[in-house]
């Protein structure tokens, strides 16, 4: 045990300063901030198109009488949902026929018109390019609902005694943060713990790996280079979570106070977090490495990344439908599940309090992630280094 714990130091600073002290290490820390920057400019521009679209425009046939009515109707409604929640309205006198006087209107581009609104029949008729059964339609049919009945007088104002928190709040708010939690821990894994699936290729092709494990054994190989990569990592989630610290507090003004708080605190649930993800790491990392140890070429874990992507997804799916039923029995199989306990655990941190549940799972996901690279150093010793029985000859070998 001692030498393979030695052994495997050593294999922890080679790849550690390989990979935080090269040049490439720089380009790992931008390259996550790219995606936002690019997130942030095509937000920016979506705005300005909206801005520029604005709200659809229903043209209403009426005379000022009969239009007095259904605009104070919208402008009340307006006041209720939301202004960009309800067509615009502009008034047009009647003339003529109106079945000519819409599609007169609809044609004119100026300004440009969706639909026609005539109120001079009995029955209201909206000519353009809606359907019976679309949002316009019925937003209008709303509208106009509301216009039969408007009060003359205002409406006295509801009074509003405020509190400082409730239950619906609190739930609501711990719910966010446990969403919140699982996709940061989600997608942190995701872009880091992929990388462990080309770790040995370079040994592999540069035939160093039978030097290697001539000299140490496989299960301190594969230690050394997962804690290497959980330790540049960490590097490059700390110099994140920096930056993004800044940002909060710089656009709120209030920093942590500005999200919701979860049931554990925060220090406990930034510990939680960090322990967590280095468990998820750990835990997908360790099957990652195992797997992409089979691989010769580049282009072979190139094939293997995208149904280890899609099983991240997966996870993380199966993780997001307990949030709110840990009791369950989905809640129970999901925390017991290695690779989808972090993920639930982290969001049980957000929404209840208890602490004994997260002392048992972390020791939990520890005696899986012992397993998967005890499987995972045996795999390769067996089918790559072919140095051992293979797995299903072992029990014929033990028998005869």
């Amino acid at each position: 045990m001692i030498r393979t714990v030695r052994a495997a130091l050593v294999i922890f600073r080679r790849d550690f300063a390989a990979t935080v002290l090269s040049k490439a290490f720089i380009f790992f820390l931008i390259g996550p901030l790219l995606p936002l920057l690019i997130s942030g400019v095509f937000a920016g521009i979506g705005a300005s198109t909206a801005e520029r679209e604005g709200r659809p425009t229903v043209g209403v046939i009426a005379t000022p009488s009969d239009f007095a009515p259904i605009n104070e109707a919208h402008r009340r409604l307006e006041q209720a949902l939301g202004e960009n929640d309800l067509p615009k309205l502009i008034r047009f006198d009647p003339q003529g026929e109106p079945a000519q006087q819409s599609a007169k209107l609809l044609t004119s581009g100026n300004p440009p018109i969706l639909a026609v609104l005539s109120t001079t029949n009995e029955r209201p008729t909206l000519t353009g390019a809606v359907s019976a059964d679309g949002s316009i339609s019925r937003k209008l049919q709303l509208v106009l609902q509301a216009a039969r009945r408007v009060p003359v007088d205002p409406l006295p104002a509801i009074q509003v005694v405020e509190t400082g928190d409730s239950s619906g709040k609190l739930a609501s708010a711990r719910s966010a943060t446990a969403h919140a939690g699982q996709f940061i821990l989600f997608f942190l894994t995701i872009l880091l713990a992929g990388m462990l699936l080309s770790q040995v290729i370079e040994e592999k092709s540069n035939k160093i790996i039978e030097v290697i494990a001539a000299a140490i054994p496989i299960d301190a190989m594969f230690l050394g280079k997962l804690f290497a990569m959980l330790a540049a990592s960490v590097i490059g989630i700390m110099v994140w979570t920096g930056l993004g610290v800044a940002i909060v507090s710089v656009g709120t003004q209030r920093g942590l106070e500005a999200l919701p708080d979860p049931a554990v605190g925060w220090a406990l649930f930034g510990l939680l977090g960090v322990l967590y993800f280095a468990m998820n790491y750990l835990l997908l990392g360790a099957l990652f490495l195992s797997i992409g140890a089979q691989a010769s070429t580049p282009r072979e874990v190139q094939t293997i990344s995208m149904p280890v992507t899609i099983l991240q997804v997966l996870i993380f799916g199966l993780a997001t439908a307990t949030i709110g039923n840990y009791g369950s029995a989905l809640g129970i199989g999901a925390a017991i599940f290695p690779f989808s306990s972090p993920l639930v655990m982290l969001a049980r941190a957000a929404e209840l309090p208890e602490l004994w549940p997260h002392l048992l799972a972390l020791a939990w996901q520890t005696v899986w992630v012992a397993l998967i690279l005890r499987w995972g150093a045996g795999f390769f010793r067996s089918r790559v280094l072919k140095s051992g029985p293979k797995p299903g000859r072992r029990r014929r070998a033990a028998v005869s």
